[in-house]
C-alpha cells in the first residue's frame, strides 16, 4: 500500500511499514517543517493513505473539504515505539484495504474505520 507519513509518525513506525512491503513517504525524511495542508494535498495527489499522530489533519480535512486515499491517525501516546510500530503494522495486515477513502482512528486494542467520509458541502 502507498503512504505519506506525517513528521508526528515515529520512525520506527515507518521501518516496520516498509519491512513489511509498503511503500511509505515520509515527511521527516523528504520535507520537514512543511505546513499539514502541503502534508494533505501530497498525500491527495499521490493518491496516498496519509498516516499521522496529528489530530488537526480530521479538522483540516473537514474544513479543506480534501480527502486523500483515506487518513490513518494514531493515538498511541505512552508506548514504546516498537509497541506502537506493531500495533500499526497488525492494523494494516487486519483492515489496510478497508481504509482506504476512510478515516481511520488506531488505538491500543481498537481500530475504527470511518468508511468513505462524505464531506460536507
Amino acid at each position: 500500500m502507498r503512504l505519506v507519513a506525517d513528521e508526528s509518525v515515529d520512525g520506527p513506525i515507518v521501518e516496520r511499514l516498509r519491512a513489511e512491503g509498503h511503500e511509505v513517504l515520509y515527511v521527516a525524511e523528504l520535507d520537514p517543517g512543511i505546513t499539514d495542508e502541503v502534508v494533505l494535498e501530497q498525500a491527495r495527489e499521490a493518491g496516498c493513505l496519509l498516516v499521522t499522530s496529528d489530530k488537526d489533519f480530521g479538522e483540516l480535512i473537514f474544513r479543506l473539504k480534501q480527502l486523500p486515499g483515506g487518513v490513518i491517525l494514531l493515538r498511541l501516546a505512552g508506548l514504546t515505539n516498537l509497541r506502537k510500530a506493531e500495533i500499526v503494522a497488525s492494523a494494516m495486515q487486519g483492515y489496510g484495504d478497508a481504509m482506504i477513502e476512510a478515516f481511520t482512528v488506531v488505538t491500543p486494542g481498537n481500530v475504527r474505520i470511518r468508511q468513505r467520509v462524505e464531506l460536507p458541502e
